[in-house]
């Protein structure tokens, strides 16, 4: 019976979920609150399920695990999170009171990667202008459309040469472009030039991929004086966390022309995007999806269950999160 398995109070729910729940229905009893129609303290007061029995949670990027939610839970020794990002998740706290974290860990990188390279071919070559173009135009007379920019001998600086930066330098390495980075340390793998101020890197880049965690170091990172510095002719690609860029001062240098185009998987107010964006034929938007494949979804079902699998069976994570002070 359901009640007998270990239960996994989900939160959110992540997207995977659908998926997810009837693989391994089986092995735990998953408490889907939106399915229940309940908020989590209407669950906490229910005492159907008494709080001191949740030992897991399972959430998705958009439900923030705060403190106080932490408190409402006093059992709780894992929060498993379908994402790589863990800003949603107040990482201190879960220290303090001895919970673990596991995140998607590297499942991504190649999709996200794909679609880095993807959004900085589109907004360099201009194809979703130009499928517009061709889909409302009147095509009466001969065709009339502005040339783009070719991305073979590019200069790009890659913000963040973690697993998902260096597959987007796998792929820029095939194009022929040059590739520099900005990272928090020098990586001693790789020789690609390495700038210490993302200022600096942008001076030196045709076109910034950003593509690093979020956090109080790293949020606003690419502001105006970055945008500016990357100038007229460059080209700016977001797969990382709406939070990174100066969402503000980007539609600002867009508007004014101080940089030529943005391809924007993730944005700062998600779901909301600044509506000044959508008329703009120089911006690729995409609505967070660089993560979701038919086949990375399946694969972040796999590691989700592991990590639930092995925390109930006292082993160690598959994809752990560094917990440090």
């Amino acid at each position: 019976m359901a009640e007998d398995l270990p239960k996994v109070l989900v939160l959110g729910p992540p997207t995977c979920f659908a998926i997810l729940e009837p693989l391994y229905s089986h092995k735990f009893h998953f408490l889907n609150l939106k399915a229940l129609g309940l908020s989590l303290h209407q669950f906490i007061l229910s005492h159907r399920h008494h709080p001191s029995s949740i030992l897991a949670v399972l959430c998705s990027i958009s439900y923030s695990i705060t403190a106080d939610v932490l408190g409402l839970l006093p059992s709780l020794r894992l929060v498993v999170t379908a994402s790589v990002g863990t800003n949603h998740i107040d990482l201190h706290e879960c220290r303090q009171r001895g919970i673990q974290v596991a995140s998607a860990g590297k499942v991504f990188s190649e999709d996200v990667a794909d679609m880095a390279v993807a959004l900085l071919i589109a907004v360099m070559r201009k194809i979703s202008a130009a499928d517009r173009y061709l889909r409302t135009q009147n095509h009466s007379s001969p065709w009339d459309f502005p040339l783009g920019y070719k991305l073979s001998g590019k200069r790009v600086g890659i913000v963040g040469l973690g697993s998902i930066g260096m597959e987007v330098a796998k792929r820029l390495d095939s194009f022929g472009c040059v590739i520099l980075y900005h990272s928090r340390h020098q990586k001693t793998v790789v020789s690609y030039p390495f700038y210490s101020n993302v200022v600096e890197l942008a001076t030196s880049s045709d076109a910034l991929v950003v593509c690093c965690a979020l956090n109080e170091q790293t949020r606003h990172m690419i502001n105006r004086e970055v945008i500016l510095a990357l100038g007229k002719g460059g080209f700016i690609v977001n797969v990382g966390r709406g939070g990174l860029i100066d969402e503000k001062q980007l539609v600002k240098c867009l508007i004014e022309g101080k940089i030529e185009g943005a391809g924007l998987d993730v944005f700062e107010n998600e779901p909301r995007v600044p509506k000044e964006l959508f008329a703009m034929d120089n911006v690729v938007l995409s609505p967070h999806s660089a993560t979701y494949t038919v086949e990375s979804v399946l694969s972040l079902c796999k590691v989700v269950a592991g990590n639930l699998e092995a925390f109930f069976s006292n082993k160690p994570l598959i994809t752990p999160v560094m917990l440090v002070e």
